[in-house]
């Protein structure tokens, strides 16, 4: 099998690569590496493109997805509450002002 063919993933592995893939690209990650880091989240969660046989099974671990979203706050976190209070109000006077405009 050629590397990087991905004929050996289920259905839904490959489901699950797309649309890591879009949450990537989605916050401004290259498309490339949004999908290097798609593929590598799935095989982490499952081990993998799936073989045939009986009992060859593997459970999902999904800890590499829950990963993203804890490390998501963290830079938020560390900023003063009033910059963080700031922010918030900037962006509600934004959604205000383009809801307006529709």
């Amino acid at each position: 099998m050629p590397k990087g063919d991905k004929s050996s993933y289920t259905g839904k592995q490959k489901r699950q690569a797309e649309h890591i893939e879009e949450g990537y690209e989605d916050r401004g990650t290259p498309k490339a590496e949004a999908e290097r880091r798609a593929w590598a989240t799935v095989n982490k969660e499952t081990g993998g493109g799936k073989k045939s046989g009986s009992g060859r099974g593997k459970a999902t671990d999904p800890a590499p997805s829950k990963k993203g979203g804890k490390l998501g706050g963290a830079a938020a976190a560390a900023r003063p509450a009033a910059d963080r209070s700031a922010a918030a109000k900037k962006g509600a006077a934004t959604r205000k002002r383009n809801a307006a405009a529709k």
